[in-house]
């Protein structure tokens, strides 16, 4: 007797694979979605914890802490232990004790390298596609870790060192605001939003124009000294978490959030952000900075308000709304309540 073997044809089997294939289709944008929502989520819990430490940190010290730390008539070089951002001085209020008792206050983070190289959980967004490590220095070697969550720092101007006065943002060198300072109210006023690590980006060309640009190609024509380049490393806004300066540590709203700032340089097209000074470097030159809010979520980025609370903020919000909620009044009285409080 004969047997006949039966199996799938040739065309069955490709029948089931194509099946397969869109099955796999369809529920791989529910993947995606599920993980983003989670990441998004994860994102926002990092905010919120990060703006209940700086609440607390006010319930504790009476201030909000400032961004940044500058001796009057001096620069950093000669207060050096004030380069520490307000995200190092909220450590222990995120059960970030430990690192926070390692730091030295009194000196720079330049002397105590073991600490600009660690990771804070806190202030790295899960989104971020570069959550490792700067390298440095020949032969390389690591020496700063990156950071996501800038404070808010105002439109445009962020400190003048000819008057020790600050923007209308919510932090600057030397702030010390208290939250009677907020005329505009803590829940209308920006504390934290994203940012993106190893942003590329000008500095230092001091000669930017008193009031903000409108159009993001006036960067390009305002230059200066060029941190970037086609290595990851060389593009280093936004890679230490313990710098206090604006182009580390905040943002600003000169454009919208997620704005594209797009220079070419030798070929290569950056998205930039920009500091027409460092704050601490100059004893006269004015500090003005373009540094965009940019999150990897798809058509927002995460913010917290002074109140504490944490919202998602549409990449088609109306520029002066956004602009508006990063100033917390009407007219520039910033720097008396530093004096004031003695801190």
């Amino acid at each position: 007797m004969s047997s006949r073997r039966h199996g799938f044809t040739l065309v069955e089997l490709l029948v089931v694979i194509a099946i397969i294939g869109v099955l796999a289709s369809l529920l791989l944008p529910a993947v995606q979605f599920a993980r983003e929502a989670a990441r998004r989520t994860h994102c926002k819990n990092n905010l919120k914890q990060m703006a209940l430490a700086t609440l607390n940190y006010e319930s504790a010290l009476r201030v909000f802490p400032p961004s940044f730390c500058i001796l009057p008539g001096s620069t950093s070089a000669q207060n050096s232990g004030g380069h520490w951002s307000a995200q190092a001085r909220v450590l222990p209020y995120i059960e970030q004790q430990t690192i926070y008792n390692a730091i030295d206050f009194r000196i720079g983070y330049a002397l105590q390298p073991d600490i600009a190289i660690l990771r804070v959980p806190q202030l790295i967004c899960p989104a971020e596609m570069n959550d490792r490590v700067r390298m440095g220095g020949t032969p390389a070697r690591p020496i700063h870790y990156p950071i996501n969550y800038g404070v808010n720092m105002g439109v445009w101007l962020v400190y003048d060192p000819n008057t020790q006065r600050g923007g209308l943002g919510a932090f600057f060198p030397n702030s010390g605001l208290i939250p009677s300072s907020f005329r505009d109210g803590l829940s209308n006023t920006l504390m934290l939003a994203e940012v993106k690590a190893f942003t590329p980006y000008f500095r230092n060309a001091n000669n930017a124009p008193p009031s903000p640009p409108l159009d993001p190609a006036q960067i390009c024509a305002l230059g200066g000294q060029a941190k970037l380049g086609p290595v990851l490393d060389n593009n280093t806004g936004h890679t230490e978490w313990v710098d206090g300066r604006s182009h580390q540590a905040g943002f600003t709203t000169t454009f919208a959030p997620n704005t594209e700032v797009l220079c070419s340089v030798a070929g290569i097209v950056y998205d930039v952000d920009y500091t027409s000074m460092q704050e601490g470097v100059s004893l006269t030159a004015m500090t003005y900075a373009a540094v965009t809010a940019r999150s990897y979520h798809p058509n927002l980025v995460n913010v917290a308000m002074m109140d504490g609370s944490v919202r998602s903020i549409s990449d088609s919000i109306d520029l002066a709304t956004w602009q508006a909620l990063s100033t917390r009044a009407l007219s520039d009285d910033s720097g008396s309540e530093w004096a004031a409080s003695g801190q």
